[in-house]
């Protein structure tokens, strides 16, 4: 079963609203902003566990797209007073919801396009 109609909608606006909050909280950094797109794809990086599995890499992929790690590093940069660690961990927020805005949702174990907000792909 997938998450369709009002609900799929409201979870990409969602995504949408993470995207642009993020973007919008990375100006107070007053960090250059040319690290946006210099790092917005990084986080694909995860998904280097599908070169060996489809299991390991929705694991790998599903770790590096939730919000624990990107708040988390977001957290530990306002604790210590790092702005480029804050605007790292707001540009990766912003990639999860650019990539939720897109239909790129968090992996299930049989197949890449097989996400939580549907079959990538299909209608």
């Amino acid at each position: 079963m997938y998450v369709v109609g009002r609900p799929k909608l409201f979870l990409k606006f969602e995504g949408a609203v993470l995207f642009a909050s993020s973007l919008f909280l990375f100006n107070s950094t007053h960090q250059h902003w040319w690290w946006v797109p210099a790092l917005l794809f990084v986080p694909d990086i995860f998904m280097i566990g599908y070169a060996r599995s489809t299991k390991h890499g929705a694991l790998i992929y599903n770790i590096g797209h939730s919000y624990l790690l990107p708040v988390s590093l977001t957290l530990y940069g306002l604790h210590s007073h790092r702005p480029f660690v804050i605007g790292i961990g707001l540009i990766w927020l912003a990639h999860i919801g650019m990539d939720r805005v897109l239909g790129y949702g968090l992996k299930y174990d049989d197949d890449f396009k097989h996400t939580h907000l549907g079959d990538l792909g299909r209608k």
